[in-house]
């Protein structure tokens, strides 16, 4: 499906004049990796702390998931702490970005249990990769207490993933919202690229 997306926004991209695609630095590593593209095209890398410009972000009450405010993309150059002063409060961000990995939407928030700052998303990904996922978030999710929960959801024929943004590469306290929301985009997408990857091995 990653595969299948991908082309699609190549596609969309070249509907201008100049056969250039702009893109974000793992959608340019994913395009060349599998030669997505003819040689006549080139691709332009963005700057990569763009990418959630045009996100629609609320912060909501943990309790009654009541919206208490819309944000604009400043709001994510607050610290990650941010969520470790309010408590109450846990962060709801959609993005077309984040369609094209197979997500409708990242919440974050701070655990009340572990104290950990708290990645939750649908992703759509079929139910008959559910091995494949939970070796995957098993063998890239670092440190002995890493967690995660995987529940597949019947309704909406998605997956409801959670896990801590801290035993993922590249976490640190001190990081911004922003850079938090980046690494998880990576993170779910280099999770989607492999369980595909492991697909296409199969058959």
């Amino acid at each position: 499906m990653l595969h299948k997306r991908i082309k699609q926004y190549i596609s969309s991209e070249l509907m201008g004049e100049m056969p250039t695609v702009e893109i974000y630095q793992e959608e340019k590593e994913f395009i060349e990796k599998y030669e997505l593209i003819s040689n006549d095209i080139t691709l332009i890398e963005k700057d990569p702390t763009t990418r959630f410009l045009d996100a629609y972000i609320e912060r909501c009450d943990k309790e009654t998931e009541e919206m208490l405010a819309e944000e604009s993309f400043v709001f994510l150059e607050h610290p990650i702490d941010y969520l470790q002063k309010h408590k109450n409060e846990f962060l709801y961000l959609e993005s077309d970005w984040l369609e094209l990995i197979g997500v409708d939407a990242v919440s974050l928030e701070l655990s009340d249990v572990f104290g950990t700052y708290d990645v939750m998303v649908g992703l759509q990904l079929q139910k008959k990769f559910e091995l494949s996922l939970k070796e995957y978030l098993s063998k890239e999710l670092s440190g002995d207490e890493a967690r995660f929960e995987l529940m597949f959801n019947q309704k909406d024929g998605m997956w409801d993933l959670n896990f801590a943004l801290n035993y993922v590469e590249g976490f640190h306290e001190e990081m911004s919202l922003e850079e938090a929301y980046r690494l998880i985009y990576r993170f779910i997408f280099k999770l989607v690229e492999g369980i595909e990857d492991g697909s296409m091995d199969v058959n």
